[in-house]
This record gives structure tokens, C-alpha cells and sequence, in this order.
């Protein structure tokens, strides 16, 4: 797609889902919230963005609108599932794609939920972003050579999800970790799309002027339950972000930023409580 190899994974049937994972993040990482989806009777949609899990390597710096534009045409790839108006599902960084998405392809569209969403209420840049983005690819071709994804990549993918998580460790398979993550082109990927984050979070502000959000949206925020004063701030940003965008708000706790690994149930029941006349999850134990 658009000169890029793209992975992506579908599976189910019913109304279509396309969950998309924050920075760093693969396919795979949706796992257990794709189960409940596809047993709740939805076709799930999961794909890596170029230099991201098995996709290939990418080709130019992100946006926002170009990552909606990316989605759209793994939609008209798919043919069926991707006719009808879906569900979108953005993780973290993957927010500002999904918003994106419903922003500039109302039509397709049948409701928003961002998943402890990136909030950036006045993004700033100190760089202009062509010298951000030359020193990511810069870097990452520095760190290839030098080995370190091949000798600490999966050590480091391992790490941050435990530092991202309530309920433990990393639960992805271990040849999927080594796979992906000793791989320089997926911390190329990684870098490049950090570097434009700034960027993306700007595009973003900008469509919320022009391009009105017209499905229902859900913001699910992620709370470690500890009380401190970082993770009650994030609460109020993510419920300010509901507000913006006319959402439901939920909280899913306690979680930590990978909401969809610590609390799975309470995703998949967010994903299919926002559309409206779509049956929902039981409600039991996450």
C-alpha cells in the first residue's frame, strides 16, 4: 500500500472493527480484545503500519491524514468488510490516526474509540520537523549498524510493556517478539514516527476545525488506581478530550497505559457499546 508492504490480519465476521496499536506496538498486541470481538460476533481488523510489526519498512514520515488514508485502503483492499461503515479503534499514538479517520471519512464510519488516546492540547516543536526527522532516520540506521536491535530489541520491547502495565509482564510469544523486534526496521519505523509525533498532534487540532466529527466516539482511559498526582492529571486530560470531542468517557482500572492487555474485557464491551443498536458484552470481571 502506497509502495509499502502492509501486514494486516482479518478475522471474524459481523460488523467490522479496525484496531490500530500505539508507538511501538504490533498485530499481536490486540490479541486478547480481538478474541472478545470476534466471539462477540464482529470481523476484526489488525494491521501493522509501515516500520511497525511485519510491515515493510517506511518509505516517508507519518501523518495523520495519510495513516486515515492508509486505513481507508486497507479497507477498499479487504472488499467486504470494508463496504460498510466500521468501528475504529485507536490506541495511544494511533488516536490521532483513528481521528483521523472519522474526521476525514465520515462516511465510513460508524463510531470512534480512542484507548488511552495521545492528548496534546497545544502541541509545540522545538525542531523544525525535517531536522527531527533526518536525526530519527539518522539514528536508526547508527543503531542497525551497530547491532543493538538484533542483541537488546526484544529485551527493550519486553521491558516497556511491563512498565506499561498493572497486571504484569509481556504476554506476546516469544518468536513473535524476536521476529519483530530484533529487526532495525522496526525501531527505524519506531523513531521516525516519534520523531513526527509533534507533527501528527497538530494535524489533528487542525481537522477538529474543519472536519466535524459526526460518529458517536468513546474515550476509554487507562488508571493505575494509585491516587498520584500524574495519574489523576492524565484522568482529567482524557476526560477533557471526551469533552472536546463530544464522548462517553470510561475508565478502565486499574490499568496501566496498555489498557487492551490489562483489561481486555473492559475494551472489547467499549468497542461494542459504541455503536448504537450494537449488543454489548456481559459485564463480568475483566
Amino acid at each position: 500500500m502506497e509502495g509499502v508492504p502492509l501486514h494486516a490480519v482479518a478475522e471474524g465476521s459481523g460488523p467490522p472493527v479496525v484496531l490500530s496499536a500505539g508507538l511501538a506496538m504490533a498485530w499481536f498486541d490486540w490479541d486478547p480484545v480481538a478474541a472478545l470481538l470476534v466471539a462477540a460476533g464482529r470481523t476484526v481488523i489488525r494491521f501493522d503500519r509501515p516500520g511497525h510489526g511485519l510491515s515493510g519498512p517506511a518509505a516517508a514520515p507519518p501523518t495523520a491524514a495519510g495513516e486515515a488514508r492508509r486505513i481507508a485502503g486497507l479497507l477498499d483492499a479487504l472488499g467486504g468488510p470494508g463496504r460498510v461503515p466500521v468501528t475504529v479503534v485507536g490506541h495511544s499514538l494511533a488516536a490521532f490516526h483513528a481521528e483521523a479517520f472519522a474526521r476525514l471519512y465520515p462516511e465510513r464510519t460508524a463510531a470512534l474509540v480512542l484507548v488511552d488516546g495521545s492528548v496534546e492540547e497545544q502541541p509545540r516543536t522545538v525542531l523544525p520537523a525535517g531536522l527531527r526527522t533526518g536525526a530519527a532516520r539518522a539514528l536508526g540506521r547508527a543503531l542497525t549498524a551497530a547491532g543493538i536491535p538484533a542483541a537488546a530489541g526484544p529485551a527493550a520491547r519486553r521491558a516497556a510493556v511491563r512498565l506499561s502495565r498493572t497486571g504484569g509482564g509481556d504476554p506476546a510469544a516469544r518468536d513473535l517478539v524476536h521476529r519483530c523486534y530484533r529487526s532495525g526496521r522496526v525501531w527505524r519505523g519506531i523513531l521516525l514516527e516519534n520523531a513526527r509525533y509533534p507533527d501528527m498532534a497538530a494535524e489533528v487540532l487542525a481537522l477538529r476545525r474543519g472536519r466535524p466529527l459526526t460518529a458517536p466516539a468513546t474515550v476509554v482511559a487507562g488508571y493505575d488506581g494509585s491516587g498520584s498526582a500524574a495519574a489523576l492529571r492524565w484522568l482529567d486530560r482524557q476526560r477533557g478530550l471526551a469533552a472536546v470531542l463530544g464522548a462517553r468517557f470510561e475508565t478502565a482500572a486499574p490499568a496501566g497505559h496498555l489498557v487492551m492487555l490489562d483489561r481486555p474485557a473492559v475494551t472489547a464491551r467499549a468497542v461494542l457499546s459504541a455503536s448504537p443498536g450494537v449488543a454489548a458484552l456481559p459485564q463480568r470481571r475483566a
